[in-house]
């Protein structure tokens, strides 16, 4: 059985099962495993010191006259459910922009399942433990709570906390706004993966304290599209009060668009498709609801494919799979939501890790690094800071340079701009993740997108992980995992993260760097930051 521990006495169990491995299950009073929840009964099962619970749904499948539309609730059902297996991941590509799940993953359109995972030591009616509810990345493309980072038992045998991950709507399903083409035969509703989010905080707002969880102390936390996902609700309505802490990791905050744009990739998708079925006499002459009502999940995907490979120099500095300002459902953009102070007003961890951009090369490359990319980006701004945005990246390799600009653009600069802006109205703690093994650094990709979740989330026995540090610098990455995860535990439980982690105050601006030894710096990377204010004024 798993034993409570202080938080700054964690311990390091040793090596986890790798993504494939399963892990040891033992028999427990069928009292412990089966839960009542919204729709019926679930039963776990017990793994190694963990209670499991997964493939749950917090909401009714959004399948045919469902799809397109508002999560529904959901549909009870008879008997008890088994909860042992993670349920479909959502619809996506195998093979496009992002690494996806490959074909033999179960997925489709039937994905809104949630996963629940707490201590097996207490009684689970008693414990009242803080929640932390992960939302998973993937550019709004891919992913799922399958992935590493949505298992989280690192966090769990900490025996302090309970843990939710979750699917969501993604693609076209979940983040293309078609609402210009709904009909009062086929209606259809913006901002779904968004919707699904809420609906899946509401859920465990409404069903965790039956896992043991406190509804009252939930933390919602999650990294690129899942940080991005975390500001969102930070700025929606009706996500106010399902969680009482968040934390955003190398958070795209500022993608979030108006109608006028989304519409737009509306069309080109519509058009894409009808490419892709012109060889279906069926589909032949249908207007664009019928033809999205009836088009195949996957064939959806691959319209998405083309539209989004193309948006990055259609449109530089944006992405198509993003939240869309409707006036309704997300009433305006976060960044005015923040600057006038109506988010909700909960503690926040924002930052980024120190070369985002260096991930994005190849198939995947979305950030306007390249010179007309760039270009685009300076027409949008004041001609009287051109001068000084190019000096102040002058000092690098070209290359570096504009990499470092599309990063900076992207992730370090808004993030760092909305937790500025939300240390006016509730406490806010801002880091940058430094640490890379040996090898990264000589490929040139240092401290990447996405590299931070191997040290968060105990993972560095996955094979990526081993490939980076296969020149040293595991047990440096292992105990800055270990420190960073003390600090989600304890902002977790009290609302802040140690002591040793200054509050940000747009005064000092302190920043917690984490390296092979964490330290502070105020206001690291100024010289930026101010020529940053000049170049984006109305960001």
């Amino acid at each position: 059985m798993s034993t409570a521990v202080t938080l700054d006495d964690e311990p390091h169990p040793g090596p986890g099962p790798g993504l494939g491995a399963p892990l040891r299950s033992v028999s427990l009073p069928r009292g412990r495993l089966d839960v009542r929840v919204s729709g019926g009964i679930v039963r776990g099962v017990h793994e190694d010191g963990i209670l499991a619970w997964r493939g749950i749904p917090y909401a009714a499948p959004p399948v045919g006259d469902g799809r397109f539309r508002a999560p529904r609730p959901v549909e009870s059902w008879a008997g008890i459910r088994d909860a042992s297996r993670f349920g479909k991941i959502a619809s996506q590509p195998h093979r496009g922009q992002f690494r996806a799940h490959g074909p033999r993953s179960a997925s489709g359109e039937d994905c809104l399942t949630i996963n629940v995972m707490r201590p097996a030591a207490g009684h689970p009616r008693r414990l009242g433990l803080p929640v932390m509810v992960f939302i998973h990345g993937g550019g709004y493309s891919v992913g799922s709570s399958q992935d590493f980072t949505g298992r989280g038992e690192r966090f769990v045998r900490s025996g302090r906390v309970v843990y939710v991950s979750f699917n969501y709507r993604l693609g076209a399903l979940g983040y293309i706004d078609f609402t210009r083409y709904s009909t009062p035969d086929h209606p259809f509703e913006s901002n779904l993966g968004l919707r699904d989010q809420v609906a899946a905080l509401r859920w465990v707002r409404d069903n965790i304290r039956a896992f043991g969880g406190n509804p009252n102390n939930v933390t919602v936390f999650g990294e690129s599209a899942g940080g991005n996902a975390v500001i969102t609700l930070m700025a929606t309505p009706a996500a106010e009060g399902l969680f009482a802490r968040a934390i955003a990791q190398s958070s795209p905050s500022n993608a979030a668009f108006s109608r006028e744009l989304t519409d737009a990739w509306a069309g080109e998708v519509v058009e894409e498709l009808r490419t892709l079925t012109e060889a279906d006499a069926g589909a032949v002459g249908l207007a664009p609801d019928e033809l999205l009502a009836m088009a195949p999940a996957d064939v959806i995907s691959q319209a998405v494919i083309a539209v989004q490979t193309r948006t990055p120099d259609s449109n530089p500095g944006t992405f198509c799979l993003v939240p869309v300002v409707d006036g309704d459902f997300l009433p305006e953009r976060p960044v005015d939501a923040f600057r006038a102070g109506r988010e909700h007003r909960v503690p926040l961890i924002i930052g980024s890790n120190e070369r985002e951009g260096t991930l994005f090369r190849g198939r995947v490359d979305i950030l306007p690094h390249s010179a007309p990319r760039i270009s685009a980006i300076f027409d949008q701004a004041p001609e009287s800071s051109h001068e000084a945005m190019r000096a102040v990246y002058a000092g690098l390799s070209p290359l570096r340079g504009s990499v470092d600009f599309g990063s900076d653009f992207v992730f370090w600069y808004p993030s760092l701009q909305l937790g500025e802006l939300h240390s006016r109205v509730a406490p806010v703690y801002v880091y940058r993740f430094d640490l890379a093994p040996r090898l990264m650094h000589m490929l040139g990709f240092g401290a990447t997108h996405g590299i931070e979740l191997f040290a968060l989330f105990d993972q560095t026995d996955l094979p990526v992980a081993r490939i980076m540090s296969v020149l040293g610098g595991r047990e440096l990455f292992i105990n800055a995992g270990e420190r960073m995860r003390r600090n989600w535990l304890h902002f977790a439980l009290t609302g802040r993260p140690d002591a040793d982690w200054p509050r940000f105050t747009e005064e000092d601006r302190l920043t917690l760097i984490i390296d092979a030894e964490d330290r502070v710096e105020s206001d690291p990377r100024g010289d930026r930051r101010a020529v940053w204010q000049e170049f984006l004024p109305d960001w």
